[in-house]
């Protein structure tokens, strides 16, 4: 009997700084927690990183260490930012109460130099999260674990849906919010409304450009002569501009079907637009004519234009069939 109170005594100091430590962590959660209602996630040091996530807790945290200044060049981390700002605020925004016992902390490594040698961290960001060392959710070593960045910066939603894997099961993370961005309404509206004040002062002197036959016309004609002379295949193929014959001249037209140079392609358009030109001229230019000579002579010029311009069409497809038999003066 004496023995039992002998050791009931000696148990007593064990069970008082047992309750003594609960009572710490409890009250260092709620001081944290009204700190993180003010100002979320919290803006951590070595000192008060130390504090947070000393054992033992009754209560899990979660700490982002970063570089955000410009000198550091972490772009992830400047990416990754507004990201977790979004996470912590939308976090505590559906858990004003503290029920789920998380906290969110940011510690920059301008200010926590120690601690990432601590850690023994060469990069940054890195995502710690502190599981509780005490309670019915203590884990067995209490020791952080890691999110990974290796995929690039994170999505708000990414991370919750890790955070709630890492806390007790059956705990609901909440929903993340995003503010809704008037910044960028404002300057969406103002953008609209000045290119529509410019295009309502400009129509006077844009829309007879615009409703201008002879300019769409003429656009018309230049993408398909681009295009049917073989602009594309210079793009995808990309072939060279000319090429030397072997002789020490240079050879401007390629030969077989599947090739060609990109000078031969210019002079085939040239070729194609000087033949539309007649073409048109021919078909309506000259009718318009008053002048019968005039006239004599236009149908002349433009006629002797065509079967030169079509005998050097046929004398390049020779050339790119050997095979062929036929040509005309004079190439």
């Amino acid at each position: 009997m004496k023995f039992l109170q002998l050791l009931a005594c000696s148990l007593l100091p064990i069970s008082g700084l047992a309750a003594k430590a609960s009572k710490d962590a409890s009250q260092r959660f709620g001081t944290y927690l009204k700190k993180s209602q003010s100002a979320i996630p919290m803006k951590l040091d070595d000192k008060s990183m130390a504090d947070l996530t000393s054992t033992p807790r009754d209560y899990s945290t979660i700490v982002l260490l970063t570089a955000l200044e410009a000198r550091f060049g972490c772009q992830i981390c400047k990416e990754f930012q507004p990201e977790w700002d979004v996470l912590a605020k939308s976090w505590l925004r559906g858990d004003r109460k503290g029920e789920s016992r998380l906290l969110f902390g940011t510690l920059d490594f301008v200010d926590g130099k120690n601690t990432f040698q601590k850690f023994m961290l060469q990069t940054a960001p890195v995502l710690f999260f502190f599981p509780p060392t005490s309670g019915p959710n203590a884990k067995n070593d209490g020791q952080p674990v890691r999110y990974d960045f290796t995929t690039g910066s994170s999505s708000a939603e990414m991370v919750r849906d890790w955070v709630a894997r890492q806390l007790q099961e059956g705990a609901k993370a909440p929903e993340i919010y995003r503010p809704f961005n008037w910044m960028k309404l404002i300057i969406t509206v103002t953008i609209v409304l000045g290119l529509l004040t410019v295009a309502f002062v400009a129509s006077p002197y844009v829309l007879p450009v615009i409703q201008n036959r002879n300019l769409w016309a003429a656009i018309s004609l230049i993408i398909i002569l681009l295009f049917t002379s073989g602009h594309m295949f210079n793009h995808i193929r990309g072939v060279p501009y000319i090429s030397g014959n072997g002789k020490g001249g240079i050879t401007y037209f390629a030969g077989g079907f599947q090739n060609q140079f990109g000078m031969e392609t210019q002079i085939i358009a040239a070729m194609y637009g000087i033949l539309s030109f007649a073409t048109i001229a021919l078909a309506l230019k000259v009718p318009r004519m008053s002048d019968p000579k005039s006239q004599q002579f236009a149908v002349i010029a433009w006629a002797l234009i065509m079967f030169v311009m079509y005998s050097f069409l046929l004398s390049v497809f020779k050339i790119k069939n050997g095979s062929y038999p036929f040509s005309l003066p004079p190439f």
